[in-house]
């Protein structure tokens, strides 16, 4: 059966019982006050589960700008990798194409759902919008630029379905199992005209990184804890997310790791206010699409991968004691890549969600 329809009909059996009365869970008592930091910050998914009946609509837009490059954890010039860095596809034996800025923009739906008290369901649908600007190398050495250009995709990227399981519960802590199968729902196929350095225009393959799928399947799976007392409430969470096959393209994405932690406090007014840490961990490409082979950086699939570190600053707040929104904005502390890659500037992100 088609993915996309096993998705289609997963979200049709959340959304059915949108007229169930909305409750918040602690240790099995309703409240009808919610507190804005019940939630951890808009940028943690799968951080909070649900009692039985209830059902979750969000939505999040996040937005990534990416610009200049870093060797490890150094920043190298575009005409330093014009002169200096490998092109694995030679000739020509340097890589000619270099990218300048990178912008992602992510609009995610979110649904949950809980069948009981022990067991919370989700499904979330992403749409992708990525755009590049590059800077092309005249001929096949030295460091004259020939001219800029840009790349662009958007698409359906890859959705997935997931699982709660409560582990532990109590009037301030709590425990769950996080369980997801990231669907192969996005394209890996994408091309878009590309300035050559011999000053052609050619409809080409994009390299991985302007692609909005991995072109397979994935599970992730961890464990997240929240903590909360009268003015204050915090959590961690541990996710890990590896490939199940290797795609038709010959390739698999790296495995990857994340650790994040959070304090929150209550203000008045039914806001909040969080700080976060996150901590990143992939690994590069294996494997390679024969089709992929510009001199670029990106299409390199050593120039993937690497660890970072990063903070984030948040507000939270609650309206007509059921809508919430969320804001989040988000930056690098440090940033160290496998070879050679872009660096990233700052990632905002803001939500909504609606329980019933």
């Amino acid at each position: 059966m088609n993915r996309t329809i096993i998705l289609s009909a997963y979200c049709a059996a959340l959304a059915a019982p949108f007229t169930a009365p909305f409750a918040l869970a602690d240790a099995g008592t309703a409240h009808t006050d919610l507190r804005p930091d019940d939630h951890a910050p808009i940028g943690v998914m799968g951080d909070h589960m649900h009692a039985a009946g209830e059902f979750m609509f969000s939505y999040r837009y996040m937005r990534m700008n990416m610009s200049d490059m870093l060797q490890g954890s150094s920043d190298i010039s575009a005409s330093d990798i014009a002169t200096t860095i490998a092109n694995p596809f030679a000739p020509p034996a340097t890589v000619r194409v270099v990218p300048k800025e990178m912008t992602t923009n992510m609009h995610m739906l979110g649904f949950m759902y809980a069948p009981n008290d022990d067991i919370t369901l989700m499904a979330m649908l992403n749409y992708l919008e990525r755009d590049m600007d590059l800077t092309t190398f005249q001929g096949m050495m030295g460091d004259t630029v020939l001219g800029q250009f840009s790349t662009e995709v958007s698409g359906l990227a890859d959705s997935k379905l997931g699982l709660l399981y409560r582990l532990y519960d109590s009037a301030n802590h709590h425990l769950h199992f996080n369980l997801s199968w990231v669907i192969d729902s996005g394209s890996n196929d994408e091309t878009d005209d590309v300035l050559t350095p011999m000053n052609m225009r050619m409809t080409m393959r994009l390299p991985y990184s302007m692609q909005l799928g991995s072109g397979s399947d994935q599970a992730e799976f961890g464990l997240t804890y929240t903590g909360k007392n009268q003015q204050f409430s915090w959590g961690g969470q541990v996710l890990t997310t590896t490939p199940l096959e290797r795609n038709d393209e010959g390739y698999t994405v790296g495995d990857k790791y994340s650790i994040t932690s959070w304090l929150a406090y209550q203000l008045p007014q039914s806001t909040s206010l969080s700080l976060r840490l996150i901590y990143n961990h992939s690994e590069d490409i294996k494997g390679q699409d024969s089709q992929i082979t510009a001199p670029v950086t990106t299409a390199n699939p050593a120039n993937y991968g690497g660890h970072n570190l990063q903070a984030a600053i948040g507000v939270n707040t609650v309206l007509m004691n059921k809508h919430r929104i969320g804001l989040e904005y988000q930056m690098p502390i440090n940033y160290h890549v496998n070879a050679v890659q872009m660096d990233m500037d700052n990632m905002l992100t803001l939500g909504y969600q609606l329980a019933f």
